[in-house]
């Protein structure tokens, strides 16, 4: 089993050159440990002086990630040991006592800190995605490694990427954790490629103990940035570091994304967030404006929840709208001066659904023309999100099983009752795929405001 020192030599080759772990570090070695101190052999004073004056910052953030915050670094020489310029040796056994312990480390700027998991706020649509980022959050590298958050824009995935960088951070306050948006990790590769810095780039993203990666879809089809990201998860996933995703998707349904990127993201736990239910706006809407210092009366509150049908954002929207025109106006809020405020913000849904909207959300979805839905094209390609339409215009329009086979190109009724069936039983045995129809459920909800 490798002592502390040795974890921590792993960790300092990763710090400095080659060249520089070689001339003072390769001939180090443990002489002891306790919970308190770390204590180190060197040849003699003089490399016990270099490494204090040069490298000292970087060894007292290592042995604090290895041995815990208590844990000071000793470092010694044995007796009669020379000085490098030819004087007299040592007399004794000498130590070098730790420096004064450096400041707390501040959290990176990445960090929105109300984004925490004390202000998410659980409910049936999101409460496994929290159960698993705070065990990520608890014990990362794990068995929940990669963690794949998927849902639609504006549900809290976001959310939680900070509040596992938070958890992170409050447990081991010198750990590398780094958040990016997929975007950034675009452009931060595309400016290392213009000005030849590659390698740094490779180094910077293969160094850190938790790679958190928001909206990872929009690497999709992008060949050069899906192949450095494939390389650095190998890296990270390798060393036992942890990596977070989030997309609004499932990797198997996003179009462009190489399969090898697939089956990665597919190795540790995938959890979706799906649309909140009416009591989580209502404790949603409470909680935010408990924060605010707002008093929002509790048939608002109702009304805002009842109306708001899209994601966490729009409630958010409608909230700062309320606590500004009770501000500007110094009057509290009722439930006709809301509906006032908000009508331009909250439509009133159509009743009927119709079939023209369902096709357009799912073939946008699938990445397939709305004439494809219509023809009698069997590939897969075609024939699932054909059936998931037929599905969706069974459950969510009044028409027929004749009718939703006219408007699918002619089909038999028959076929529309196959494929009923078919959908419902995939439904009821994978919960991704569920969660993917809930989706364009609700996307098709949101075309009749």
């Amino acid at each position: 089993m490798n002592s502390l020192w040795d974890r921590c030599l792993e960790r300092i080759k990763d710090e400095i050159s080659p060249q520089a772990y070689e001339r003072w570090f390769s001939t180090s070695r443990q002489t002891s440990s306790t919970d308190s101190t770390l204590t180190v052999q060197v040849p003699d004073r003089f490399f016990a002086e270099t490494i204090r004056n040069r490298y000292w910052g970087i060894l007292g953030d290592v042995v604090r990630l290895e041995g815990g915050e208590g844990v000071s670094l000793q470092i010694e020489f044995p007796e009669g040991s020379a000085h490098r310029n030819g004087a007299a040796p040592d007399p004794g056994h000498v130590l070098l006592p730790t420096p004064p312990p450096a400041p707390a480390p501040r959290k990176p700027d990445f960090l929105n800190p109300k984004y925490t998991f004390d202000t998410f706020v659980i409910g049936a649509s999101n409460q496994l995605a929290h159960a698993c980022s705070l065990q990520v959050a608890g014990e990362p590298g794990s068995r929940l490694n990669p963690l794949f958050i998927y849902g639609g824009v504006g549900l809290g995935k976001t959310h939680l990427l900070h509040a596992i960088s938070h958890g992170l951070l409050e447990r081991r306050p010198n750990a590398r954790v780094y958040y990016t948006s997929a975007e950034n990790f675009i452009n931060e590769l595309i400016g290392s490629l213009q000005r030849n810095h590659m390698p740094e780039f490779r180094s910077k993203f293969r160094k850190i103990d938790a790679l958190l990666v928001d909206d990872i879809q929009f690497i999709a089809g992008k060949e050069r940035t899906q192949e450095e990201f494939f390389f650095t998860f190998n890296a990270l996933y390798e060393a036992g570091k942890q990596i977070i995703i989030t997309s609004d998707r499932v990797p198997k349904d996003t179009p462009g994304l190489e399969e090898r990127l697939r089956a990665r993201f597919v190795w540790g736990m995938m959890v979706d967030v799906g649309t909140p239910d009416f009591e989580t706006k209502v404790a949603i809407l409470q909680k935010k404006s408990a924060e605010q210092n707002f008093n929002l009366p509790t048939e608002v509150a109702h009304f805002v929840a009842d109306k708001v049908r899209s994601n966490i954002r729009e409630l958010e929207g409608c909230l700062i709208k309320l606590i500004f025109h009770a501000s500007l106006h110094g009057t509290d809020i009722d439930l006709p001066i809301a509906e006032e405020l908000l009508k331009q913000i909250i439509r009133e849904p159509s009743r009927v659904t119709t079939i023209e909207n369902i096709q357009r959300v799912v073939s946008e979805h699938y990445q397939v023309r709305v004439s494809d839905l219509k023809s009698k094209n069997r590939s897969q390609a075609f024939t699932l999100p054909r059936q998931v339409a037929m599905f969706l215009s069974r459950n969510l329009t009044p028409a027929s099983t004749t009718e939703i086979g006219r408007r699918f190109g002619g089909k038999d009724h028959s076929t529309v009752i196959h494929s009923t069936r078919k959908i419902q039983d995939l439904v009821d045995k994978d919960s991704a795929f569920s969660a993917t129809v809930q989706r364009l459920s609700e996307r098709v909800d949101l075309l009749q405001q």
